[in-house]
């Protein structure tokens, strides 16, 4: 392994010099600091980024906390995060939750006993109104990021978010301009802000529309693809009569898809389905997916701006940025009665 004597007896320079070159001190010339730069490259010399870290007191690491890369919003997020990153020289550590309070708690004392300079954190959502470890967090001063929308356990976090509110009202006014009354809702965690926000969306535009919610096409379903496939299942086995069907995301929605077409359901003719987020598997469904556009990579880059301003003593700003509804072929006209109505009930 190379080390500063190594380069500095091949310089002819002393370890002090060799050093303040690297670090690019102002009491080196220019020409030293390009001599001695082109030199440790030559001789394979690395950083002992450690040692660096007990000088300055850091780490130039971040963590990054998520429920897990199965929902493809988090991709994006992350190879935002992880380019801004490198541009700053910070490298990023990757922990996932799987929604698991134990797990999330896990992940961040990992991060902490690797002393990372902040915390990027989807957090697992509870009904609690205070965390001990996020309270924690806040008494250490640690800079941390919200990816998503804050509850009260976290809200005294800077954050990042989509406006779930207006892009889910805009896709029941979408469904509703289709001639759509009796719009399914395919609710995901109760426990989520975002659930809460689209599912407001939903209502708010019905009631624009002169509609009441009605509780029998509201269904509890979560938010992967096998949620969605129960979901589509209670549908049929309760003889729902909606025409159209909202889920709180793409994963639901494509997961619930897939068994009404199944059951030779056709999409939009015989029921429309639309979804949120954007993913890659909506978009390529067999029947491409009606769904809101999420800035997923500028949500990250808007998380990394946020950190940098923490990290410059300042007070961070949080941002809440717009979404976009993407009509395809999974939406269109509503049929004169319910084909749902019709199918035979399924077995559980």
């Amino acid at each position: 392994m190379v080390r500063l004597k190594d380069i500095a007896q091949r310089a002819g320079v002393s370890i002090m010099t060799v050093s303040k070159a690297l670090r690019d001190e102002p009491d080196i010339s220019e020409s030293t600091k390009a001599r001695l730069r082109q030199l440790a490259q030559e001789m394979g010399y690395v950083p002992d980024s450690t040692a660096q870290g007990l000088r300055n007191k850091k780490t130039k690491m971040f963590g990054l906390v998520i429920p897990s890369l199965a929902n493809p919003i988090y991709v994006r997020m992350l190879l935002a995060i992880q380019e801004r990153a490198y541009d700053f020289g910070y490298d990023v550590l990757l922990g996932y939750t799987w929604h698991n309070l134990e797990r999330e708690e896990t992940c961040l004392r990992r991060f902490l006993s690797r002393r990372v300079d902040g915390l990027f954190i989807s957090p697992v959502y509870r009904l609690e109104s205070e965390s001990r470890l996020y309270q924690e967090l806040l008494g250490r001063k640690i800079p941390t990021v919200i990816l998503g929308h804050t509850a009260p356990f976290c809200s005294h976090f800077v954050n990042v978010e989509v406006d779930d509110l207006t892009a889910g009202m805009a896709v029941t006014q979408h469904l509703l301009q289709l001639g759509h009354k009796r719009i399914a809702f395919l609710a995901g965690p109760p426990a989520t802000p975002w659930t809460r926000e689209r599912f407001e969306g939903y209502r708010k535009a019905l009631r624009q529309a002169g509609l009441e919610v009605d509780e029998k096409l509201i269904f509890q379903a979560g938010e992967t693809l096998e949620d969605g496939g129960k979901a589509a299942m209670q549908l049929i086995n309760e003889s729902s009569d909606a025409t159209a069907i909202q889920a709180v995301n793409d994963l639901v929605a494509v997961g619930c898809a897939e068994v009404l077409l199944k059951q030779n359901l056709e999409i939009p003719e015989g029921i429309s389905v639309a979804g949120f987020g954007n993913s890659m598997l909506g978009e390529h469904f067999r029947v491409p997916l009606t769904t809101v556009d999420q800035p997923k990579h500028r949500l990250g880059l808007a998380a990394m701006d946020c950190m940098m301003q923490l990290l410059h003593g300042q007070r961070g700003e949080a941002k809440r940025l717009p979404a976009q509804l993407i009509a395809r072929d999974s939406s269109g006209t509503a049929p004169a009665t319910s084909s749902l109505a019709r199918l035979k009930p399924l077995k559980t």
